[in-house]
This record gives C-alpha cells, structure tokens and sequence, in this order.
C-alpha cells in the first residue's frame, strides 16, 4: 500500500520541476523568472505552457538557502524539454552554468539549479544512491518518470533502485 502511494504521489509531479537557490523578493514574478531561464538555455516556452510556479516552505527554516521553487507545465513533455535544454547548456558552458547573474539577479554569479520534481523519499533515496554509485565506481545514475537507475559502465545494462537494500544487492 506504501508503494502504491509513493507511486501515486510520484506521478502526480511528472509535469513539475525544482528550481534550487533562486534568491528571493518581495515582489518577484517566478513565471517571469522562468521565461529568463528558458531564454538564457535556448528553450521555446511561453506563459501558456506554465501551469503555476510557486515556493514551498523549506526543510530546515534556519537554513540561509532560499526557498525552492515548483513550477508546472502543461505537459511532462515541455518539462522533460526543458530539462534537457538547462541540461544540454550546462554541458555547452562548463564554466558559465546556469547562474543568478545570467538571470539578472545582481553581478554576484550562485548557481541555480534545475531538475525534477521527486518526492522526499525519492529524493533521498537518489541521493544515497549517488553516493553509493560514487563509492561503488558506477558510472551512471539518473531518474526517469520518477524511477532511479544506476548503471556500472556502458556495457553493463541499467538496475532500477526501487528502495536503499536494493542497492545492497549490487555489487
């Protein structure tokens, strides 16, 4: 019953991302916002494709990280898109990435960072397993429709990591 539900809850955020230490103000425009960081990546978007865009309160409140923001889109696909676009920028601008700066957010460059929108426990279970991966010599791991998959080199094929014992079983 457990995993139905994180199952559900899971597929309930497939057309969401997370955008990490974007600074806060009073009176910003986080649609906007994600319009800069669509023209600065290269991406099509228009506010028809944004569904809503919001913060949500923090884990830690002490904490001096600005609040996260979750945006959603009209379709999983313009999500997946983008993503790939930051991803593909990123990859093209090793020392530029994704930044405040590029944003308008002040001369001050503090990266910004975009991905999915998992649920805590899966959250946490792609960290254990990327710190395992990192232990273990793996070369790949990512997430895809809210699954994390581990893969040791390119001839060896993709595990799925449905729970952290599953990682004890690999080798």
């Amino acid at each position: 019953m457990e995993s139905r539900l994180s199952v559900i809850e899971q597929d309930s955020r497939q057309n969401n991302i997370e955008i990490h230490c974007l600074p806060e103000y009073r009176q910003e425009n986080l649609v906007k916002t994600l319009m800069q960081i669509s023209k600065v990546v290269s991406f099509p978007l228009t506010e028809t494709d944004i569904v809503a865009c919001n913060r949500v309160q923090k884990q830690n409140p002490a904490s001096k990280v600005p609040k996260t923001v979750i945006c959603r889109f009209v379709s999983k696909l313009k999500r997946d898109n983008l993503l790939a676009a930051v991803y593909k920028y990123n990859k093209s601008h090793p020392k530029a990435k994704l930044n405040t700066k590029l944003l308008g957010f002040g001369d001050v460059k503090s990266a910004v960072y975009i991905s999915k929108h998992l649920t805590q426990a899966n959250k946490s279970l792609h960290a254990a397993t990327r710190i395992w991966a990192k232990e273990k010599s793996y070369k790949y791991v990512w997430v895809r429709n809210g699954r994390i998959f581990v893969r040791k080199d390119d001839e060896n094929p993709a595990k799925v990591i449905l729970q952290q014992f599953t990682l004890k079983s690999l080798n």
